[in-house]
């Protein structure tokens, strides 16, 4: 059977990797040490997706840029202890390989960080880092980053596939004119992932990567 769709990209915090609970520990340590205040965790998960430094500078314009150095030096600091793999993307991504799917990674996370991260998880060698914070001006919900993934690949908007964790990702992915995928296992509630109307809206790897590969159960 052939793959559902030719070309995909994900998005990494909370898809790919288990960062999710770096990020939290990361934005609280920024929070307490910067301005002696506790940022409680559904807070600091409503701002993953986001492009680090813009979330802090709205939440703290005066503070925003001590804050951003505080969380990068604690959040590489701690990337290999907190970092978790989730059960089966390792296999999934071979599972594409394998079936000439072409892949890549939109992130707004820095190239340098999103890299350790995927080493950290062991994945790095299967999947490219297309496009990192520093590759586009505009970032997610915008549809930028992820077309700049796609032309990393040569690939149309139409027949990629963007698959995300958060309401941002799907609608970037609709901003750009991909199909879009919604994954449970990451930072958003699932109903606010419904809210967005994404193509798909898997809660297991396993069911992404019947999805992707075009299996009746997907």
């Amino acid at each position: 059977m052939r793959p559902r769709f030719n070309t995909v990209l994900f998005d990494l915090d909370g898809t790919l990797a288990d960062t999710i609970p770096l990020i939290v520990a990361s934005y609280q340590h920024a929070f307490r040490t910067v301005l002696g205040e506790e940022i409680d965790e559904a807070t600091a998960r409503a701002w993953i997706g986001r492009p680090l430094l813009a979330a802090l500078l709205e939440e703290s314009p005066e503070h925003g840029h001590v804050l951003d150095a505080s969380y990068r030096e604690w959040n590489l600091a701690n990337t290999a202890r907190l970092i978790q793999r989730y059960d089966g993307v390792p296999e999934m991504l071979d599972a594409l390989t394998a079936a000439g799917v072409r892949m890549a990674v939109a992130t707004s996370k820095r190239r340098k960080t999103a890299r350790l991260a995927l080493e950290g998880v062991g994945i790095d060698h299967l999947i490219e880092v297309a496009a990192g914070l520093e590759d586009t001006t505009r970032h997610k919900p915008e549809p930028d980053p992820l077309l700049h993934a796609a032309a990393s690949l040569r690939a149309q908007p139409a027949e990629c596939v963007y698959v995300g964790d958060a309401t941002v990702d799907v609608l970037a992915a609709r901003a750009a004119g991909m199909a879009a995928v919604a994954v449970s296992w990451g930072a958003a509630e699932r109903a606010a992932l419904e809210a967005t109307g994404p193509d798909a809206l898997v809660d297991t790897v396993g069911d992404l990567t019947a999805y992707l590969l075009g299996h009746p159960e997907g």
